[in-house]
């Protein structure tokens, strides 16, 4: 059993408090020593209480997600012999009403484009890749947010 640590930090700063006029800016300390900003949505918390250029829990939950199917994603592609030249996923979470009336992260879909080198799987090949990626996603299998998978082969070169 592995664990994982983070430390998250905020500072009032003299400012006011029991108004809710305070800043959301924090920052996330993990394990290996990155440092990140981070904040409130602006879409939950009005500026200027949040950073926008602070990544915020939603966003956070989104990418981890993605970032665990990737890592999957390519070590499953690997066993099989496949060469992965390039992954890009532009991923979407969905905020809504859970079943319980809750506001809940309730719908997490993945658009990973993905471009190999040499031989080209099938879609079919590709869908099972992507399915097996994200059958072992331990992100995936924490959550009881849904979470899709729309994978499509990408074959020009990606930013």
């Amino acid at each position: 059993m592995a664990q994982h640590t983070s430390t998250v930090v905020w500072q009032r700063d003299n400012a006011a408090f029991t108004d809710h006029r305070y800043s959301r800016s924090h920052t996330w300390q993990f394990d290996g020593g990155a440092v990140v900003s981070a904040s409130s949505s602006p879409h939950v918390v009005p500026l200027p209480f949040s950073d926008p250029a602070g990544i915020d829990p939603e966003e956070a939950f989104v990418a981890s997600l993605s970032s665990c199917h990737m890592l999957w994603f390519l070590d499953i592609a690997a066993r099989a012999g496949w060469v992965v030249e390039s992954y890009r996923d532009e991923a979407v979470g969905l905020m809504a009403r859970n079943e319980q009336g809750q506001q809940a992260m309730t719908r997490v879909t993945l658009h990973p484009a993905v471009r190999f080198a040499g031989h080209q799987p099938t879609l079919q090949e590709l869908q099972d890749l992507h399915h097996r990626a994200h059958a072992s996603c331990f992100i995936a299998n924490s959550v009881k947010t849904e979470v899709l998978c729309e994978p499509m082969l990408a074959t020009e070169p990606q930013p």
